[in-house]
C-alpha cells in the first residue's frame, strides 16, 4: 500500500552502489518508487510513474542528466528534478537551473548531509542549492542576470572547445586528454551538445563545426 505521507522519489544514476547509498539516505522520509541507470530510462519512468521528486545524476549514459531533465520538464511537469552532480562548474549549475529547469542542485560531496533536506525543499516548491555552489548563483544575481536567461541552443565555452576537437576528429578520450578533464566529463559535454544542437551523430557534429567555421578545411 502506498504511504501518502512519504515523498515519492525516482533515483537516476548509472552507479548501482551509489543508488543503494542514496536510497538509504532517503529511507526515513521517502519512498523510492523506481531507479534508472541512464537518461532515457529516467524520462520513461518519470512519464509513467509521475514521482514527486527525481534525483538525477548529470553524468549518465545516453542523453545525460541535463537533457533528461529538460524532457522530464515537458513530459512530467509536476515532477521536481534535483540534480546530483560531482561538477561544481558554473556552466553546469546555471544550465541545470536554467534551461534544464531543475529545482535544485546538490554536489555529491555534500549529499550525505544535504540530500534529504534538498528533497524536502524541492518537494515543497522551493529551490535548493548546495552551499558549495550557492555563491555561483548569487554572483549571477548580483550581476543582474538570471540562470533562466541562457539559451538552450547556445553551446557553453567548454562545449565549444569539445565541439571543435570532435570536429577535428578527436575521440572522447582524446578530448579528455587535450582539455585535462575526465573521459566521463568529456562524454557528458558530447551528449549535451548532441541534445542541445539536435546533432544525432559524430558526422553531424563535424558538419556543424565546419558550417560555423570552428575548424578549417584545407
Amino acid at each position: 500500500m502506498e504511504d501518502h505521507g512519504r515523498i515519492r522519489v525516482l533515483l537516476a544514476d548509472d552507479h548501482r552502489i551509489l543508488r543503494e547509498a542514496l536510497r538509504s539516505l532517503l529511507a526515513t522520509e521517502c519512498e523510492v518508487v523506481a531507479e534508472a541507470a541512464d537518461g532515457e530510462q529516467a524520462v520513461a519512468i518519470a512519464a509513467r510513474l509521475k514521482p514527486q521528486v527525481v534525483v538525477m545524476d548529470i553524468g549518465m549514459p545516453g542523453i545525460g542528466g541535463l537533457a533528461a531533465a529538460r524532457r522530464i520538464a515537458k513530459e512530467a511537469p509536476l515532477s521536481k528534478v534535483l540534480m546530483l552532480s560531482q561538477y561544481e562548474d558554473e556552466e553546469y549549475v546555471l544550465e541545470a537551473l536554467g534551461e534544464a529547469k531543475a529545482a535544485g542542485y546538490v554536489v555529491k560531496t555534500d549529499a550525505a548531509a544535504e540530500l534529504l533536506s534538498a528533497v524536502r525543499a524541492v518537494h515543497s516548491g522551493r529551490q535548493y542549492l548546495s552551499p558549495t555552489i550557492a555563491p555561483i548563483v548569487l554572483a549571477q544575481l548580483r550581476n543582474g542576470s538570471s540562470p533562466k536567461a541562457s539559451h538552450a541552443a547556445t553551446p557553453t565555452r567548454r562545449e565549444r572547445e569539445v565541439l571543435k576537437l570532435i570536429g577535428e576528429g578527436a575521440t572522447t578520450k582524446e578530448v579528455a586528454n587535450r582539455l585535462g578533464i575526465s573521459v566521463k566529463t568529456a562524454q557528458v559535454h558530447r551528449d549535451n551538445l548532441k541534445q542541445k544542437l539536435e546533432l544525432r551523430s559524430t558526422a553531424a557534429i563535424v558538419r556543424y563545426a565546419i558550417k560555423h567555421k570552428m575548424i578549417r578545411i584545407d
